[in-house]
């Protein structure tokens, strides 16, 4: 069983920056291919980054060059670096893990950018 808890969100203004953190439990986690995915009000979950157990790292084309994705095997932690946060960036964001046909997700946490 993975467990995963997000923290870091929170109101922003545009051109702001957060930086979300996944905890994640489970003796595996080095080997585990993490993704951070968002869902706006009335739209589906998207995938946002992920990063591999290697450290290699995707991005959807929205948030490449404002977004990095990190990971910290000792802490079993994965990072979302935000910057320049416009208001479209404005969703719950969730930390996501898959095994087999298994998903896994956090709560999420909110993050909201306006003036």
């Amino acid at each position: 069983q993975v467990q995963l808890v997000e923290s870091g969100g929170g109101l922003v203004q545009p051109g702001g920056s957060l930086r979300l953190s996944c905890a994640a439990s489970g003796s595996t986690f080095s080997l585990m291919l993490m993704r951070w995915y968002r869902q706006a009000p009335g739209k589906e979950r998207d995938m946002v980054a992920l990063i591999t157990s290697d450290g290699s790292t995707n991005y959807a084309v929205s948030v490449k060059g404002r977004f990095t994705i990190s990971r910290d095997n000792a802490k079993k932690t994965v990072y979302l670096q935000m910057n320049s946060l416009k208001p479209e960036d404005t969703a719950v964001y969730y930390c996501n893990f898959d095994r087999g046909s298994e998903r896994y997700w956090g709560q999420g946490t909110q993050v909201t950018v306006s003036s």
